[in-house]
């Protein structure tokens, strides 16, 4: 028996089906799959000592970031600057320079000091404050769970603050503090009762133990809010010839930041990334001029741009 003749009308009906499953646009999953993973970077005002906001607004962008990340004295004073100016006029040059304000960064205050900070970033839309965990210090095994616990149950208050506000309250792991080593981070990781109560990750303060580190960002997961890329170097507490100092940026000392960057790209960590470090002593500028800090930003920005390229 011979097949049916393929008539004109019955190929083209079969030919606009085939064509219309091949233009089938991709779903929202598919296309975001599609999209290269990049980090999304935010810029610390202290980079740049006490200099003038205006002046550091237009870095912001020439260092790939989008938003800025506004500290107090003494490591910055552009927090004192925002009140200074008012939150209308600063508002205004966050909008001429396309910046937004991404995160306050509060260590004077306190996790328990927070609430009207949270009040003024909600005002501009900022999604995230970085503090320190306050809390005994040294304990280990069974006496640090229970510190954690103990530093959660009172953080609740301010946790529906944060909630009422859209805040992340980011806790870095900074010395001298309850949360300041790996099992520290894991139970606030595990205990935290909120998603608004996160993790401000820097390695500075950690072993610079690469590997570990990245294990340590795998097991953390979407609790890291913020991602400090600074590494120890030689520290920041003594001063140092510049170049030794310079030795915290990516890039520049000896921990190899492609475990970390590999750990980021496998989870899809979408919190801020900042470039990072401290001068000596706190509230100079990285480097002597505003280009200069902004090129040696840019500078680590290569360096993690090709790690995660290559992850």
């Amino acid at each position: 028996m011979q097949p049916p003749l393929l008539t004109r009308r019955s190929f083209c009906a079969a030919s606009a089906v085939v064509v219309g499953s091949a233009i089938t646009p991709p779903t929202a999953e598919e296309a975001a799959e599609s999209v290269p993973f990049q980090l999304k970077y935010i810029l610390g005002s202290c980079m740049y000592g006490y200099q003038y906001i205006g002046e550091i607004l237009p870095e912001v962008r020439k260092t790939g970031a989008t938003a800025l990340d506004v500290w107090p004295k003494v490591h910055g004073n552009q927090r004192e600057q925002l009140t200074d100016l008012g939150e209308e006029k600063f508002a205004a040059m966050l909008k001429q320079h396309e910046v937004t304000l991404g995160c306050l960064t509060q260590y004077k205050l306190g996790p328990f000091g927070l609430q009207d900070e949270m009040r003024l970033a909600q005002r501009f839309g900022c999604r995230t404050i970085v503090t320190g965990g306050r809390g005994s210090v040294g304990l280990k095994g069974t006496d640090l769970k229970a510190g954690v616990q103990d530093f959660i149950e009172k953080m609740k208050p301010h946790l529906e603050v944060a909630e009422e506000t859209g805040v992340t309250i980011a806790i870095e792991n900074h010395g001298n503090n309850l949360i300041e080593s790996p099992d520290s981070l894991k139970w606030l990781a595990e205990l935290r009762p909120s998603k608004h109560l996160g993790i401000a990750f820097a390695p500075y303060h950690l072993p610079q133990d690469a590997d570990l580190l990245g294990r340590l960002i795998e097991t953390l997961g979407d609790s890291i809010a913020v991602f400090y890329a600074w590494q120890h170097g030689m520290g920041c507490h003594e001063k140092l010839p510049k170049e030794q100092e310079l030795l915290q940026m990516p890039g520049r000392g000896d921990l190899d930041f492609a475990p970390l960057l590999a750990a980021l790209k496998q989870m899809k960590y979408s919190g801020w990334t900042e470039i990072f470090m401290h001068p000596v002593p706190r509230g100079i500028p990285i480097l002597e001029t505003v280009s200069a800090v902004t090129a040696e930003i840019n500078r680590s920005r290569v360096y993690l741009d090709q790690l995660l390229n290559d992850a």
